[in-house]
């Protein structure tokens, strides 16, 4: 789909990245109220990131993926999946009159499977031996290593805005290569440092 739709809002301080589980616990009638139209009519919403730097507006278009408990006030505990990343042309503090938020976005289809260089996906199976995870199947793309990595904020929105896996690839492999040494290090030291 490759044209601006409108979804509800969940306005927060975290960008998920697209394949990323994103625990949350849903608290405020507003968004109860939007957790219960996500649920009954299985649609999509939007967790927007309220950074003051994303200039982009960017955010993660998410599906419940699992409700992990209910409360009797109407509280729940829900995993939600980034099924792609938006740019967000409008926002509504009230939506097609609910108490909660929506926007009206623009998928950025990040989802579309490209091929990654062989080097990059050895790379990265020898960055997951390392972590002693060895049983790697060979069904993972590009956002699946991104996640992998515990990208911070800063990093995941450069990440989000680069548009083509030449570059996104070039990017991680910085980030692959860092992790790759920090995991050398530990390993090295670990003996070396006594707690007092």
């Amino acid at each position: 789909m490759d044209e601006f739709y409108e979804i509800p809002i969940f306005p927060l301080a975290i960008l998920p990245l697209p394949h990323e589980l994103v625990p949350l616990h849903i608290f405020e009638p507003k968004y109860q109220e939007m957790f219960r139209d996500v649920e009954e009519k299985n649609i999509s919403f939007g967790i927007y990131y309220t950074h003051e730097q994303n200039d982009d507006r960017l955010g993660g278009i998410m599906q419940l993926d699992s409700v992990l408990k209910r409360y009797e006030t109407g509280e729940a505990d829900i995993l939600a999946k980034c099924v792609d990343v938006f740019l967000m042309a409008e926002f509504y503090n009230k939506w097609q009159k609910k108490l909660y938020p929506g926007g009206k976005v623009y998928p950025l289809n990040m989802l579309a499977p490209e091929p990654m260089s062989g080097g990059f996906i050895d790379d990265f199976k020898r960055y997951m031996e390392m972590k002693n995870v060895s049983d790697i199947d060979d069904d993972f793309d590009i956002h699946d290593i991104a996640n992998e990595l515990n990208l911070d904020e800063a990093d995941r929105m450069k990440y989000l805005r680069l548009l083509s896996n030449p570059k996104r690839e070039r990017f991680l492999k910085e980030r692959l290569k860092y992790q790759k040494f920090i995991l050398k290090q530990e390993r090295e030291n670990k003996d070396t440092f006594f707690l007092n």
